[in-house]
């Protein structure tokens, strides 16, 4: 019905574009120079009030008419059973609703079929009332905004003022979005470390992890909290994974952007960048089933002990993942250098290698730094290959043939367990906060890296 709805809207905003057009162009009898704004803005202004009030009124009634049922229904849930825990009462409450929406057959449990029957009564009350409401709301914006057309009516500068504040709008949701996410991290960070008697010494200097492991009454045990394994992991997998990615991928830009031909260029790019979008799933099939079996056999041959999980076949995996965003981006930026400035070294003497190692690169490193960075968040964000292929025990090591875990591993373990979330949300949000920390000096020197290197060329 939303969806059906939600159609219903934008019908009747085309419908009021026709009609305030039309209107418009009858007012001035068809003489346009007579308007102060052409007829095309009467009914932008008259789509946009329609759209705008329509969403609106069906927004707020959707979200907070079921918000008022489900706070309505709960407390006549905690009523009748008292006694119960709040588990008992939501799982009373969705056994209702699916009872009421027919997905489940009627159950024999008197308080499940009262709030069943009582909230289908209502869902259908609140849907007929939102459609109406939302209905004959979009109606009335629409004959509003028709009595507004007259030629010194100024629709154009109101069509491009709203047009704006919804322009405005857009951005804002990223910019609220970014905080209310650093916010989340920034309090649960606080909650964590006050759990632990402010302890941050032991969570970023310790060695051990088992955060979970001896929890009483919710407290967390200080010396289980050592997060220096899982950075460690994560800056050890990284780092194998930039060691593949970064020479393949920047001489195959190289190769594609200043050597290759037309045809090569053709179909070898599309290819590379093919592994883009290949699931990150499948690269874990593939780094488990084939590439942690071959470095095993391959180490065992040579005489070393390797484990069956580790972090090399997950780094190196993890490596031909990101091979196509450095190589995309770095050919971007290297085609992205003036023809003069080679023009210019040839005309010196300088053949096609000196070329590109002393006059293209330094103009494009700006650009390939930051397609480096890109390719580091990438891997250090990775959490399925690293899971079936380097394993999930927190183990400080410096040896690459052992299994080792990552930031990003842990918080995923940590939510989709079976403990209790404000126990385990202190924990993952305090690995996710730190991590956020991490990147954003990254991207900080990066960003001045790049401000000190770049250079303007005509």
């Amino acid at each position: 019905m939303l969806g059906l709805t939600i159609l219903f809207v934008i019908g009747l905003a085309v419908l009021f574009y026709i009609l305030a057009r039309a209107r418009a162009l009858r007012v001035c009898n068809g003489n346009v120079s007579l308007l102060h704004s052409r007829p095309t803005y009467h009914g932008l202004y008259s789509l946009l009030w329609v759209l705008i009030v329509g969403l609106v009124l069906l927004l707020v009634l959707s979200l907070g008419w079921g918000a008022y049922l489900d706070q309505y229904f709960l407390a006549k849930i905690r009523a009748a059973l008292p006694d119960a825990g709040a588990l008992q009462h939501n799982l009373v409450y969705a056994d209702a609703k699916a009872i009421a929406a027919g997905k489940i057959s009627s159950s024999s449990d008197a308080l499940r079929e009262d709030i069943a029957h009582r909230y289908a009564t209502a869902e259908w009350f609140r849907v007929a009332v939102t459609v109406v409401v939302t209905l004959l709301g979009a109606i009335v914006a629409g004959g509003v905004t028709l009595r507004k057309v007259t030629p010194e009516w100024r629709a154009r500068n109101r069509s491009e003022t709203i047009i704006r504040l919804l322009l405005w709008a857009s951005a804002s949701v990223a910019v609220l979005t970014t905080i209310g996410i650093v916010l989340s991290l920034v309090f649960e960070t606080f909650s964590f470390f006050n759990n632990i008697g402010w302890r941050i010494d032991k969570f970023l200097l310790g060695t051990r992890w088992s955060p979970l492991s001896g929890v009483q009454d919710g407290v967390l045990d200080p010396d289980k909290v050592g997060a220096i394994p899982l950075f460690a992991g994560t800056l050890m997998i990284t780092g194998i994974a930039m060691l593949v990615a970064v020479p393949i991928g920047l001489f195959a830009a190289i190769y594609l952007s200043d050597f290759a031909g037309p045809k090569v260029r053709a179909w070898g790019k599309p290819m590379l960048e093919i592994l883009a979008g290949i699931p990150t799933v499948v690269y874990g099939f593939f780094a488990a089933i084939t590439v942690a079996p071959f470095i095993r056999r391959t180490g065992e041959a040579l005489g070393f002990d390797v484990a069956s999980e580790s972090a090399l076949a997950a780094g190196v995996v993890m490596g031909i993942m990101i091979i196509p965003f450095i190589s995309s981006l770095s050919d971007d930026v290297i085609n992205a250098v003036p023809q003069s400035l080679r023009d210019g070294s040839y005309g010196l003497g300088a053949t096609k290698a000196e070329t590109i190692r002393q006059v293209v690169l330094p103009a494009a490193l700006p650009g390939i730094v930051s397609a480096v960075l890109l390719g580091v968040s990438r891997a250090v964000g990775e959490t399925m290959i690293v899971v079936m292929a380097a394993g999930q025990g927190a183990n400080l090591t410096a040896n690459p043939l052992e299994s080792v875990t990552t930031v990003t591993v842990q918080i995923v373990m940590l939510i989709t367990g079976d403990t209790e979330a404000s126990t385990a949300a202190g924990p993952a949000f305090t690995l996710g906060f730190t991590l956020f920390l991490i990147t954003l000096m990254l991207n900080i020197f990066a960003l001045r890296f790049v401000n000190k290197y770049r250079e303007m060329y005509d």
